[in-house]
């Protein structure tokens, strides 16, 4: 299976979406410079030196700057994939739609979102073997 390994929610002013999500469930936050588009890493649960997770089924998000596209309104989540050239294959002769091509996240791996047969947005990645 290819799980669920983070998940992604939009905000139109990132600092106060981030001091809420710290107050009420205790969140760590961290804002990224314009080279990662002021993107926040946001930590659930606790992580190895290496930011992976170490307990089974957590996960880890992110903030993002909140947009009339369609793909930048709601939250959603990000499926790890092994090869996300077959799974963009798959997506798309199943009934899917794949926006653009995958891009590289510096460190992460190759990222692409999709939307499913109901219209729902969610992203795959492929991350980079160590």
């Amino acid at each position: 299976m290819n799980p669920v390994v983070h998940f992604e929610m939009p905000a139109e002013d990132k600092k106060r979406m981030a001091d809420f999500y710290a107050k009420v469930f205790g969140w760590q936050t961290k804002q990224l410079g314009p080279d990662m588009g002021e993107y926040v890493l946001v930590t659930t649960t606790d992580t190895d030196e290496n930011g992976m997770v170490q307990k089974p089924g957590t996960i880890n998000g992110g903030f993002y700057t909140k947009s009339d596209e369609s793909l930048a309104k709601y939250p959603s989540i990000v499926i790890a994939v092994e090869d996300i050239k077959e799974s963009i294959k798959k997506v798309t002769q199943l009934g899917g739609k794949v926006h653009g091509e995958p891009d590289e996240i510096p460190g992460v791996g190759q990222f692409v979102y999709f939307e499913d047969t109901e219209g729902n947005t969610a992203g795959m990645l492929q991350p980079f073997m160590e």
